[in-house]
């Protein structure tokens, strides 16, 4: 068992595909209604530097739902927005909580607390990762096709923090990624060079799946990644704090969108997905987003069901 999520990449892969089984079996049960309370007298503390809306209602919800409470802090709440040391807060609430999911912009915050905090720490975003979403992606994309491996997945926009963890995800599961952005945004170089490389630790046990590594293809054209792609799946052209670069963004990204005409390249059973929130007419249709091939709103729900998921897997085991 890891102790932290702090990237895909260096969340060992058997428990990348434990999460994965265990929230469809814990989507199965909340579907009964059953109630499984195994984090009962657990305590999730939240700290929240970037709003949210999936994340904080998530991961709140899924506590309550397994028993457990979670601590909302905002930076008004915590010492952390008056000055005080990010080791410092991670000792601290280490003696008070059993895990500890930060929503910042800067990844070295987040590497910083799991550094000093005695506690599983998850990365709830980062300007340069989100990997609690993907996993709700990568369950979206089992649930509609199967099957994870020698899928094929078109990623149009920004080479973001989204960007950064689809490739991680996709490479571990082993689905193909093309990613269509413009010149000047692609996804980080680490993140590439790292899918290029040993590609993680890909699936060493019998049974834990990712056996194939899925390869990664960057290109200007959405039309050329999209072409023969079984999931489609774009993101805002400019994320929370980048205000400022709206207009220039707006110039660079047209083009980028994810409309009727790219959804005819990609394969007829195609599934569209957004992490949200969408900037509907920008950088997707209203068209699509409300499509029969869309799964937007089943996969802002699987943010619940594989946040309980790895929860379980990081607080108890």
């Amino acid at each position: 068992m890891t102790k932290d999520l702090l990237t895909l990449a260096t969340f060992p892969d058997e428990d990348f595909f434990k999460v994965l089984e265990r929230a469809e079996l814990l989507k199965a049960a909340h579907a009964r209604k059953e109630e499984r309370w195994t984090l009962k007298g657990r305590t999730l503390a939240m700290i929240f530097e970037k709003s949210s809306t999936r994340t904080r209602v998530s991961f709140e919800a899924g506590m309550s739902q397994l028993g457990g409470h979670a601590i909302f802090l905002s930076p008004s709440d915590t010492q952390i927005g008056r000055g005080e040391e990010i080791r410092d807060t991670a000792r601290v609430l280490s003696r008070y909580v059993d895990a500890i999911m930060v929503r910042t912009y800067s990844q070295e915050s987040v590497e910083e607390m799991a550094k000093h905090a005695s506690v599983p720490v998850i990365n709830g975003l980062t300007d340069k990762h989100h990997p609690c979403q993907v996993m709700a992606d990568l369950l979206t994309i089992k649930e509609r096709f199967g099957r994870l491996e020698g899928l094929k997945l078109a990623y149009v926009g920004d080479g973001n923090n989204m960007a950064n963890s689809l490739i991680e995800g996709c490479v571990k599961a082993g689905i193909d990624i093309s990613l269509a952005c413009p010149e000047g945004y692609d996804p980080d170089p680490g993140v590439l060079a790292w899918a290029k490389g040993a590609g993680g630790q890909r699936g060493a046990k019998k049974g834990t799946g990712g056996a194939r590594k899925g390869e990664v293809n960057l290109v200007r054209e959405p039309k050329a990644a999209a072409d023969g792609a079984d999931v489609l799946y774009t993101d805002v052209w400019a994320s929370m704090g980048q205000e400022s670069e709206k207009a220039a963004r707006e110039k660079h990204f047209r083009g980028f969108q994810i409309n009727s005409g790219l959804l005819g390249k990609a394969k007829p059973d195609a599934v569209v997905l957004h992490c949200l929130p969408a900037h509907r007419g920008e950088e997707i249709t209203d068209e699509v987003m409300e499509g029969r091939n869309s799964a937007v709103f089943d996969q802002a729900e699987n943010r619940l069901h594989a946040q309980k998921a790895l929860l379980e897997l990081l607080i108890t085991g």
